[in-house]
């Protein structure tokens, strides 16, 4: 009776210490699986037929296996050893017997070694749930309990691999909970078995899916790839031609200047060997128009984007195979190889195709900046130019 009184205050002492100081977010280790576990381990006694003092040892374990989860997740069953033998000094309880309560509760700790009888129906008791048909609601608790105080997330295939694995490498060590639970367990080893199957193919369909999408025409994106290629060339159409423009119109200019001063016996030649001011105006604007036509050239040259390509390296997203700067630069048959690995994965056409539009328009912008300086030297040439022959005319 005694013994009895003891079980029952030590669990009123955990009920009170879990709904005091146990987080509400641990829905896996909390009261109910204590109880549960309690219950367990008190019909695997009787099975046995255990004497009394054991089974009270049993069932402190039992009670106080989980009270460590009040202040830590890992390791806990330090803290849960420590609690216990607090409750138990205090209850005058034989210190031979504490150790045995500890030692049962240790047990308990994943990838323990057992060595009594007790330890084993109370690690039987504990990981009852896997012979039970509650199991699969039960273990996505403890996947949420994971998630929250360990970081560790899973998605559905992971967690059902780490689960029938978990049922795979666990059996039950005392032959009352074997005959107990081993049925259970075998249906929910098949039952995982199936759903891991399950999950395995709804992800390799749902991969398939991704790759005959990404493998079918999308007019939308053929139309976007197609309008920014025409918009690309327009683009360099258009700098080429204001280049051109440049070239011509600053070549006129400086053939002009040379040969009005090359001819000593003109009369524009008579008047600068005259008035020698006269040639800051026409050299100023002799000098801008250079540098004007010399960035208009530059930027009306051809420029081909290109990377030393390897073999090994066809596949890397900067490179464009498409563009004949890049290809002509590796041996046919790499290039067939690399063509075909393109042909194949449209994801692969679509990444050279972005890069070629990238260095296009890396392209263009080195053009316009030197279009925008060609224009900038002219213009500040023609007013440089103005402003100083009127200076000159006024002296």
């Amino acid at each position: 009776m005694e013994k009895e009184d003891l079980i029952r205050k030590a669990g009123n002492f955990v009920f009170a210490l879990f709904k005091e100081k146990l987080s509400k977010k641990l829905v896996y280790h909390n009261y109910k699986h204590t109880f549960e576990v309690v219950k367990e381990a008190r019909q695997l006694a009787e099975t046995l037929q255990l004497s009394d003092e054991e089974l009270e040892i049993l069932l402190l374990a039992a009670w106080f296996h989980d009270t460590g989860y009040i202040t830590t997740y890992e390791n806990h069953e330090d803290e849960s050893i420590e609690i216990a033998t607090n409750f138990l000094r205090e209850e005058k309880f034989p210190e031979e017997k504490i150790t045995q309560v500890n030692r049962c509760i240790m047990a308990t700790k994943q990838g323990q070694l057992t060595h009594h009888l007790l330890e084993d129906i109370l690690v039987d008791a504990d990981i009852a749930n896997i012979g039970k048909d509650t199991f699969f609601a039960t273990a996505e608790l403890l996947r949420v309990e994971w998630e929250i105080f360990l970081d560790r997330t899973f998605t559905d295939l992971e967690w059902s691999q780490y689960q029938l694995d978990f049922l795979l490498s666990v059996s039950f060590r005392t032959q009352p909970a074997q005959a107990k639970f081993s049925k259970q367990l075998s249906k929910n080893i098949q039952a995982q078995r199936t759903h891991q199957l399950d999950l395995a193919k709804k992800k390799k369909k749902k991969e398939k899916k991704n790759r005959e999408t990404m493998a079918q025409p999308k007019r939308g994106i053929e139309t976007m790839f197609k309008s920014t290629y025409d918009n690309h060339i327009s683009l360099s159409a258009i700098a080429d031609n204001k280049a051109n423009m440049m070239i011509s119109l600053n070549a006129i200019i400086m053939s002009i200047i040379i040969t009005y001063l090359g001819t000593k016996s003109s009369i524009i030649g008579a008047e600068f060997t005259r008035n020698p001011v006269l040639m800051i105006p026409v050299g100023i604007l002799l000098a801008t128009t250079l540098a004007s036509v010399i960035s208009a050239i530059i930027s009306a040259q051809p420029e081909v984007t290109s990377f030393r390509l390897r073999p090994d390296k066809l596949t890397s997203r900067r490179i464009n195979l498409l563009f004949f700067g890049n290809f002509t630069k590796i041996p046919l048959e790499d290039f067939q190889a690399g063509m075909h690995d393109i042909m194949r994965d449209k994801n692969a056409l679509y990444n050279n195709m972005i890069t070629d539009i990238y260095y296009l328009g890396d392209v263009l912008k080195s053009k316009y900046r030197l279009l925008r300086i060609s224009y900038t030297i002219f213009m500040i040439g023609i007013i440089l130019t103005v402003l100083s022959f009127v200076i000159a005319i006024a002296q």
